[in-house]
């Protein structure tokens, strides 16, 4: 028999365990900011690239060195590589700080290994610089290649990082110390999750001190002193709530077969029944040959063979309340198949039979 693939998992446990503050919301206006640049990579072992924009910015840089080349001057760059740098740039962080940054291939270079990037400007959405970056290069991957065109990649080695690899320059202001407020984000928006916050800042610190705004939002009155602040914050965010039950939901991987299953997920009254007519054509073709003294032609005529097979199938009947749980347990005693749980899946949740979100990944 054949053993459904199915991992009954709970989205949330029963009972489910309270969480400090800081795992359940965000401070709003503290976030990270998303920083970019252009630059160069040097020092490649022959495995960069000739294109030209590689071109053009070599020529751009080693003029800014003072040094001009002929206007048809074509330097070969095979151990110089354009690349695209990227970071966060992380709430609170200040000038002369270090962060890391990921630096990744634009153009054709074959591997990034054992290259230095050259000084670069990593800009934020607003166009000023925020960090400049600089440094050798961590790359995980390589690759190798014969002459016969064999080729061997592990992982990718047209990207690196360099931890540190860029000094903060420029510091992003937050709104975190002004205003009479603190306003917290749930991560995942929930009416009951906001009143149980609200619930337990106000039972802690005193009645109209936290209200929700709506099911994300939450806003709590705080000290303007940024000393005062930190410390009132400091004590919030190890509040402990108990988050709200999750939604009913489903998830489907195709892919793997894997079936994940709320705790909170019914099936309405259903009688379900899957399996299997089958239907097979088989088209050949025959000769059809006249008498003798007919005076016909020959001619081939096809000949087609229809065939139905019906498998054996069981039909469920569930009674109200019956969870998914139970409807495993009865497909896989007649040894279906992932793919037949899942289409039953999609049966039921077309026929409003089944109480909680189908998600298919």
């Amino acid at each position: 028999m054949r053993v459904l693939t199915a991992l009954l998992l709970l989205l949330l446990p029963l009972g489910a365990q309270a969480m400090r503050l800081k795992d359940l919301t965000d401070v709003q206006g503290v976030r990270p900011n998303q920083l970019v640049g252009y630059g160069l990579v040097v020092g490649l072992p022959g495995t960069g690239e000739q294109s030209r924009y590689t071109e053009q910015s070599f020529t751009t840089m080693l003029s800014n060195f003072g040094i001009n080349l002929p206007a048809n001057a074509r330097p070969k760059l095979k151990n110089v590589a354009a690349v695209a740098v990227h970071a966060e740039l992380h709430p609170f962080v200040k000038p002369g700080q270090a962060i890391d940054i990921t630096v990744s291939s634009v153009g054709s270079a074959k591997s990034l290994r054992g290259g230095t990037l050259l000084q670069t400007f990593l800009k934020g959405a607003d166009g000023k610089v925020y960090a400049l970056a600089q440094g050798s290069l961590v790359v995980s991957g390589f690759s190798a290649e014969g002459l016969d065109g064999s080729k061997v990649l592990q992982n990718t080695p047209t990207v690196g990082r360099i931890p540190g690899g860029a000094l903060v320059e420029r510091s992003v202001p937050t709104p975190f110390a002004n205003g009479d407020f603190l306003t917290f984000n749930l991560h995942r928006p929930d009416f009951s999750t906001a009143k149980r916050v609200v619930e337990a800042v106000n039972g802690l610190l005193g009645p109209g001190v936290a209200r929700a705004l709506d099911a994300t939002s939450i806003q709590v009155s705080a000290p303007r002193d940024p000393s005062q602040r930190v410390s009132y914050l400091a004590t919030l965010e190890n509040l402990q709530v108990q988050p709200a039950d999750e939604s009913a939901k489903v998830i489907v991987n195709s892919r793997t077969g894997t079936i994940v299953v709320g705790k909170d997920v019914r099936l309405m009254p259903t009688a379900i029944t899957h399996g299997g007519l089958t239907v097979t054509i088989s088209e050949n073709l025959n000769v059809s040959q006249p008498n003798a003294f007919g005076g016909g032609n020959t001619v081939v005529v096809p000949d087609s063979e229809i065939e139905v097979t019906e498998r054996d199938s069981r039909m469920f009947k569930f009674d109200t309340g019956t969870t998914l749980d139970e409807l495993v347990r009865a497909v896989n005693e007649v040894g279906a198949a992932p793919s037949d749980l899942m289409a039953i899946l999609e049966a039921l949740s077309q026929a409003g039979a089944l109480r909680g979100e189908l998600v298919i990944i």
